[in-house]
């Protein structure tokens, strides 16, 4: 249904890959929406979509995902699979001229996020790439700061996101299917915070080391950008940190002022003094994940509905992608990698 302005009514959006993220995040936020129709959803494990659609009221469940691009009227598909499957599955949908949602990272390598940019630009269709640390209460608070110009010009980036050893086994550690390791579940995330906070300024040159003590693929790595503009970028990762709790973190310094986020505190020079300026009223840490993915799949569903553009897009997918790439061949090489 359409309304008179143009803009969709109600969107219809399928969703494939009903693992993890999808049952934690993605089904019991979309099901909540009254924007939204889930109309149907599709994993290559027939029991697990026949359960989560009963579970949740969708009419119809598939098991291939083309079948149910040429039956379903949809407006959109939302992609929770594994990083192996997003070029495959985002390419078939946006050729069906369908708008996509892909969960990070967009792929496992350049090329395959240059082939799905590439896609998005032939199909004239909307792509998003899932980066909820972006829509978190407090980073959100925090880059209007820096937006509004009130910690002067920023020199200075440092993110991080240290775990401790863990058991899990998960796909993640499986580079055939996700491509990587700690740099591409959890480095890509911070790396955009870090480039989203500073305004995605253009990178000169990267330096990286990655190590890897308990899997195959690295579960450590630690970052240098520096940046065209003078300024800087660390970013460190880890699955595998003996620290007692673990450790999130994005810290911005300026000429001016500073702020941090988890939890947010915002200090800034005034008359000659370091006054501390956070507002007194944001999210506790405890809800800002779950209120990152609410504000993400609210954007998103705004996008395909016509009332705004999409953030987060395949281009910054692809330049995300060609900072990773500069990653692993700086660690392998063991120097640094300059960008023409």
């Amino acid at each position: 249904m359409i309304s008179n302005e143009g803009q969709i009514e109600k969107a219809k959006i399928g969703i494939v890959g009903l693992g993890w993220i999808a049952q934690v995040f993605h089904l019991p936020i979309l099901s909540k929406l009254s924007d939204v129709d889930i109309t149907c959803v599709c994993d290559v494990d027939k029991t697990r979509a026949r359960a989560l659609a009963e579970k949740y009221g969708i009419k119809r469940y598939y098991t291939d995902y083309n079948e149910m691009l040429i039956k379903e009227e949809l407006h959109a598909v939302d992609i929770c699979t594994s990083t192996d499957v997003h070029k495959e599955v985002s390419i078939a949908c946006l050729e069906s001229k369908r708008d996509v949602f892909v969960e990070k990272p967009i792929a496992r390598k350049l090329e395959e996020a240059i082939a799905i940019a590439d896609a998005v630009k032939k199909n004239k269709r909307k792509l998003m790439v899932g980066m909820n640390h972006r829509f978190r209460p407090d980073t959100m608070m925090l880059r209007s700061f820096i937006e509004n110009k009130e910690l002067g010009k920023v020199f200075y980036a440092k993110a991080g996101w240290l775990k401790k050893p863990s058991s899990e086994g998960t796909w993640f550690s499986q580079k055939e299917m996700s491509g990587g390791g700690v740099i591409l579940d959890m480095g890509i995330v911070m790396l955009d915070l870090a480039l989203w906070m500073t305004g995605y300024p253009e990178v000169s040159g990267v330096k990286a080391s990655n190590y890897s003590h308990k899997t195959k693929v690295e579960d450590s790595s630690v970052a240098f950008l520096a940046l065209k503009n003078g300024s800087t970028i660390t970013i460190e990762v880890s699955w595998n940190f003996h620290i007692e709790n673990e450790l999130y973190y994005c810290n911005i310094y300026g000429e001016q002022g500073s702020g941090k986020i988890n939890p947010l505190m915002i200090h800034k020079e005034m008359h000659g003094n370091i006054v501390n300026v956070t507002p007194v009223k944001t999210d506790t840490s405890q809800n800002a994940l779950k209120k990152s993915y609410e504000n993400e799949l609210k954007h998103f569903i705004g996008s395909v509905r016509g009332m705004h553009n999409v953030i987060s897009t395949a281009q910054e997918a692809v330049q995300r992608m060609q900072i990773i790439d500069a990653i692993y061949r700086s660690s392998l090489k063991g120097k640094e990698i300059t960008f023409k």
